[in-house]
C-alpha cells in the first residue's frame, strides 16, 4: 500500500536572527527529512560529552494531528560523534515557539557549530487521533509481556 503522497502545508515563521538562513529544505528528492540549520550568532564549541540547546530561528505552524520529529543526522553521528538528546524530538502541532536542537557531543574531540551548519532534520509525521480505553483484559499476542530482547535481537544466537 502506497502513503497519501499529498503535499503538507508547514507554516514558517522567520525570526530576526535567522534573516540569512534557509528555510528548512530537503536536501534531495528522497530526503524524509527537511535540514535545520544552526541560528547561532558566534560559533558555539560543543566540548566532550557537553550538549547545547542550538537555536534555528524559526517558528513552525503544523497542521493538527501532525508532529514535527526533530532527528539527528547521520554524518554528524559518525564523522563526530554528534547527536540529538531526546530522539526524535517532538514538536507538537499546537507549539509556535523557536525550534530548538538539543545536541550532545558523543565524540572525543570538541565539536565547532558554526552559522548555517546543518545540525538536524525535521520530519513531519502523522498522529492519529487516540481513543483511550481502560480494560480488565488485553487479547493475546504471539510476544505476549516479553520485554528487551524477547524477539531474538542482539545476542539471541549466543544465548545471552
Amino acid at each position: 500500500m502506497v502513503a497519501d503522497a499529498s503535499p503538507v502545508e508547514l507554516r514558517i515563521r522567520r525570526l530576526p536572527h535567522a534573516g540569512d538562513l534557509p528555510l528548512p529544505t530537503r536536501a534531495s528528492a528522497g530526503s524524509a527529512g527537511l535540514d535545520l540549520a544552526a541560528a547561532v550568532e558566534t560559533p558555539l564549541t560543543l566540548a566532550p560529552g557537553e550538549r547545547a540547546l542550538v537555536p534555528t530561528g524559526f517558528c513552525l505552524e503544523l497542521p493538527a494531528n501532525l508532529e514535527g520529529q526533530v532527528r539527528p543526522r547521520s554524518g554528524l553521528a559518525v564523522k563526530h560523534g554528534v547527536t540529538c538528546l531526546n530522539s526524535p524530538g517532538t514538536i507538537d502541532s499546537d507549539y509556535r515557539g523557536e525550534v530548538k536542537v538539543l545536541l550532545i557531543n558523543h565524540g572525543q574531540q570538541p565539536f565547532e557549530i558554526r552559522r548555517g551548519d546543518r545540525i538536524a532534520q525535521l520530519v513531519v509525521a502523522a498522529t492519529p487521533a487516540v481513543n483511550v480505553e481502560e480494560v480488565e483484559v488485553l487479547d493475546d499476542s504471539e510476544r505476549g509481556a516479553g520485554g528487551f530482547g524477547s524477539t531474538g535481537g542482539f545476542g539471541a544466537s549466543r544465548g545471552d
